[in-house]
């Protein structure tokens, strides 16, 4: 990289290249960096700082376009006003968000992105019709970022209130769903082909109206009916969509730092919206366009696992000292109840113990991926014990214990015995192969998102341990603190 710059640098005295497109292409550089450091948990601070000075730099050589542009100096004032003032929004937001509420905090801020996506593109369409060269390039340009704007805005606000519970996560629909979103999608086509057909008249803006009102309304419909369960699928595409919103705006100004960056937002939503089906057993298609209904509870019919076995902290705790190996899988209520500083202080006194302690994370253990990771590595647990599904699932043969709290649907053993089940194939942290299972639940009668029960929480090497995650955890941190000690 640094070779790269230094020759860009290079040119740039030269005189054969502005130094306005170096530091674009800095940001794109430093974009794309942050998305690989993104991708693993130990060089994710890295990542986050890689994109930090990516948007830096966007927002440098922004400033520097519109200065080569020939900016006023009250032009630029208002330009640094309203970052500064946009800088100081975000952060006030992103100090109040805790860990857990970040997939509705991501699904708001999209809505904003979409509809900055649509207000620029129709000032861009005011500008080009009264200067009457509205050319066929623009007019697609342009249709497709108010078309993707739209669709984003009220796509995001419908997963926000979702997520926040505001509005309930059962699916919902119009009668004739398919129908009715089909005539729109062929309309939005015929409108387009109509703008860029005729792009230099007055019904332009009209077909540009009509385009954010019946994308608005898709966006609104589409997501209504997709079930809560499904919701960090639905961020992630909507999150695609608002990158090729930003992709087509940098075709409608010609400016490629936009171009790429939009790209890249796209093209990333979209591989971790597929990774997200993956990991769920789905198909983008079936989530976004299969008919709304309620989950199935498997085969359809009611299954008696017999009774489960309970157990205690002290228990718990005795059981966990006297193995050689401890898996700890976490699910979305761990997350809910705020354990993972518990559980990392358990960690560490295993640890010291002789206990060799590891973290089996599902993608979708949390409402987001890699939002469990995030959690724990908040609270101190070290990168190295923290393992993904398919490295877990290769050690949990070998453990004497294996620690579940919180999750279901994602250590479930129907998804791989049950053909009926609503989530069936769907692959799942392979727990009931340890020695001994010991889950943290609420209560008996709570389920996960897929709303089928887990046979495992009755298998006969299975003890359930009732109660709040917190109260639970810190209870027995303060148990395998008293028997470490009384051991000393």
């Amino acid at each position: 990289m640094a070779g790269l710059l230094g020759g860009l640098a290079l040119l740039t005295r030269m005189g054969k290249i502005s130094g306005a497109s170096v530091v674009g292409l800095a940001s794109g550089i430093a974009c794309i960096c942050g998305i690989r450091g993104l991708g693993k948990q130990a060089s994710a601070r890295l990542g986050n700082t890689y994109s930090l000075a990516g948007v830096t730099c966007g927002l440098a050589a922004t400033g520097a376009y519109q200065l080569a542009g020939g900016a006023t100096t009250a032009g630029m004032y208002q330009l640094a006003g309203l970052v500064g003032g946009g800088g100081a929004v975000g952060l006030g937001i992103a100090s109040r968000v805790g860990p857990t509420e970040l997939p509705q905090t991501v699904a708001a801020f999209h809505s904003l992105v979409g509809l900055a996506a649509v207000a620029t593109a129709f000032g861009e369409a005011i500008h080009r019709i009264g200067a009457a060269h509205m050319t066929p390039v623009a007019s697609a340009a342009i249709y497709a970022a108010t078309f993707l704007g739209g669709l984003t805005v009220t796509g995001s606000i419908v997963a926000f209130g979702k997520l926040q519970g505001l509005l309930s996560g059962r699916p919902w629909s119009l009668p004739g769903r398919d129908l009715i979103n089909g005539a729109l999608m062929l309309m939005n086509g015929a409108a387009a082909y109509l703008l860029c057909s005729t792009p230099a008249t007055p019904l332009a803006m009209k077909l540009l109206y009509f385009a954010f009102a019946s994308s608005a309304f898709l966006g609104a419909h589409l997501t209504s009916s997709i079930g809560g369960a499904d919701m960090p699928v639905v961020i992630t595409c909507l999150n695609s969509a608002s990158g090729w919103a930003l992709c087509a705006e940098g075709f409608m100004l010609s400016n490629l730092l936009l171009i790429m960056v939009g790209a890249l937002i796209g093209s990333s939503g979209a591989v971790l919206t597929d990774d997200m089906c993956v990991a769920m057993n789905r198909n983008i298609v079936d989530v976004v366009l299969a008919p709304a209904q309620p989950t199935s509870g498997g085969s359809g019919e009611a299954r008696d696992y017999g009774a489960h076995t309970e157990t205690s902290v002290g228990q718990l705790a005795a059981k966990m000292l006297e193995s050689k190996s401890v898996v700890i899988v976490p699910g979305y209520g761990l997350a809910v109840a705020k354990a993972q500083y518990a559980i990392a202080e358990i960690t560490s006194m295993l640890t010291k113990a002789g206990v060799a302690v590891s973290f089996g994370v599902h993608p979708v253990a949390g409402r987001m991926p890699g939002q469990l990771n995030v959690l724990l590595a908040e609270a101190g647990v070290p990168y190295d014990v923290v393992l993904e599904m398919d490295e877990i699932n290769e050690k949990i043969p070998d453990a004497n214990v294996v620690l579940v709290i919180g999750a279901s649907d994602t250590v479930n053993s129907d998804a791989e015995d049950d053909p009926g089940s609503a989530i069936a194939g769907m692959p799942v942290v392979r727990v009931w192969e340890a020695e001994n299972v010991v889950v943290l639940k609420r209560s008996m009668g709570s389920v996960g998102y897929a709303g089928v029960d887990n046979p495992v929480f009755y298998n006969e090497n299975t003890d359930i341990l009732l109660g709040d995650a917190k109260v639970s955890c810190d209870a027995l941190r303060t148990a395998i603190e008293a028997e470490v000690g009384a051991v000393a």
